[in-house]
C-alpha cells in the first residue's frame, strides 16, 4: 500500500512538473510571437523607385537565408533581381499613369518557400522642408490630428504631415496627441467607446489604418509617424511599436511612412521590427555620434538643444544624419535654421515657412 502511495506521488508530481513545463513553453512561444508580431518576415532595404537610378533596394527575409528569387504578378516584367538579391526596376515597362507598383516575390530559402508582395512608390515627395506639425490645423480651421489636418498638409505641398499614435486598451492604434481624449484615457479604454468620439471638427477619432489609407491616396507629403510612449509603461509601448509596424506591413504603407519618438526604446525597436525604416529620435538627450552608432537615420530635436550644442548640426551632417527641428513658429528662428542648412523644420505655421523661399 504504502508503495503504491509513493508511485502516485511520484507520478502527480511528474505530471504536475511536466504540465509546468508545457505551460513555460507555451508562454515563452507566444511571448516570442506577440515581439515579433509587427515584424515582416519579407521586406526591401528601400521602397521608393529613385528618379534616375534603375537600383531599388535588396530583398532581405528575416531569419532565412534566402536561395532564389523570382518575381511574378502583373507588374513583373518592369522589374528584375540580381543574383544578390537586388530590386531593380526597367522604366520603359511601367504601366504610365501609376504612382506604386506591387511586387510579387516567389522567394526559396533554407527552411522552405514562401510569397509575398511588395508594393514600391515612384520618388515624387516633394523635396521642402515644411513638416506639418500635427497636420496643418492652425490656420485652416481643421482639428489637429484629423484626416482634414492631413488633407491641408498635402494641398498646401508640406514636404511632411506629422501625427501621433497611441494605442487603446484592446490594442487598437489610434490618432490623437495627448494621452487621454475628453477627459478618457485612451490606453485604458476599449476601441468600442473610442471610436464613438467625435473630434471638435465633427470627425471621428481616426484610427491609424484609416488615417495611413487617406494618406496613400497622394505622394507627395511624407507621414510622419509619432509613436508615443505610453501611459501604461515600457512593455506597453513595445506593443504598440509592434501594432503600429504591423498596420503599416499590412497596408503595405512603407514607402510613405518615417517614424519618431521621444522614447529611445521604442525607436530601437522600430528599427528591430523594420530594418529599412527611416527613424528619428525627439528627445535632444543623444549625441550625433551616439544615434549614428545605433543606425538612426536622423535626429528631431528642440531648437532649444541646438542653442546648447551649435555644434550638433555639423557633426549630425557629418555623420549623415537628418536634421528636423521642431516646434518652429517665429519667421525669425526659421530663417536662422534654414541658414543653418537643417534637412526638415517642424511647424503649426507650415503657410508662413513655405514663404521663405529656402525652405522650397
Amino acid at each position: 500500500m504504502q508503495n503504491e502511495l509513493t508511485s502516485n506521488k511520484f507520478s502527480i508530481q511528474y505530471m504536475r512538473s511536466f504540465a509546468t513545463l508545457f505551460l513555460i513553453t507555451l508562454l515563452f512561444t507566444y511571448c516570442r510571437g506577440q515581439s515579433k508580431q509587427g515584424a515582416a518576415s519579407v521586406y526591401l532595404t528601400n521602397y521608393i523607385i529613385p528618379k534616375e537610378k534603375e537600383a531599388i533596394g535588396f530583398i532581405r527575409v528575416a531569419d532565412a537565408q534566402i536561395k532564389g528569387i523570382t518575381l511574378a504578378g502583373e507588374n513583373a516584367k518592369a522589374f528584375t533581381i540580381s543574383k544578390d538579391h537586388l530590386l531593380s526596376v526597367k522604366r520603359k515597362n511601367l504601366k504610365p499613369g501609376n504612382d506604386w507598383f506591387d511586387v510579387v516575390v516567389n522567394i526559396k530559402t533554407k527552411q522552405g518557400e514562401l510569397t509575398d508582395t511588395l508594393r514600391v512608390l515612384k520618388d515624387q515627395f516633394i523635396p521642402n522642408k515644411v513638416i506639418a506639425h500635427r497636420g496643418a490645423w492652425k490656420n485652416t480651421g481643421a482639428t489637429e490630428n484629423s484626416i482634414a489636418a492631413l488633407n491641408h498638409a498635402v494641398r498646401l505641398g508640406c514636404g511632411g504631415s506629422e501625427f501621433d499614435v497611441h494605442m487603446s486598451s484592446d490594442s487598437l492604434p489610434v490618432i490623437h496627441h495627448d494621452p487621454s481624449i475628453d477627459g478618457i484615457s485612451i490606453a485604458k479604454t476599449g476601441s468600442a467607446i473610442l471610436l464613438t468620439m467625435k473630434l471638435s471638427n465633427g470627425e471621428y477619432l481616426p484610427t491609424l489604418e484609416s488615417y495611413l489609407k487617406e494618406g496613400m491616396k497622394q505622394s507627395k507629403t511624407k507621414l510622419i509617424l509619432e509613436i508615443k510612449p505610453s501611459e501604461l509603461g515600457k512593455q506597453s509601448s513595445i506593443a504598440l511599436t509592434s501594432k503600429v509596424l504591423a498596420v503599416v506591413n499590412k497596408l503595405r504603407a512603407q514607402a510613405w511612412v518615417d517614424y519618431i519618438s521621444f522614447d529611445y526604446d521604442i525607436c530601437k525597436e522600430a528599427m528591430r521590427f523594420a530594418p529599412y525604416a527611416r527613424v528619428a529620435y525627439l528627445k535632444g538627450d543623444k549625441t550625433p555620434d551616439e544615434l549614428a552608432a545605433d543606425h538612426f537615420s536622423g535626429l528631431d530635436y528642440h531648437f532649444s538643444v541646438f542653442d546648447k550644442n551649435p555644434d550638433w548640426i555639423s557633426l549630425a551632417h557629418q555623420k549623415k544624419l537628418t536634421i528636423n527641428v521642431w516646434t518652429v513658429n517665429e519667421k525669425e528662428l526659421m530663417e536662422k535654421l534654414l541658414k543653418q542648412k537643417v534637412d526638415f523644420i517642424t511647424t503649426n505655421e507650415p503657410e508662413l515657412l513655405l514663404s521663405i523661399p529656402e525652405s522650397r
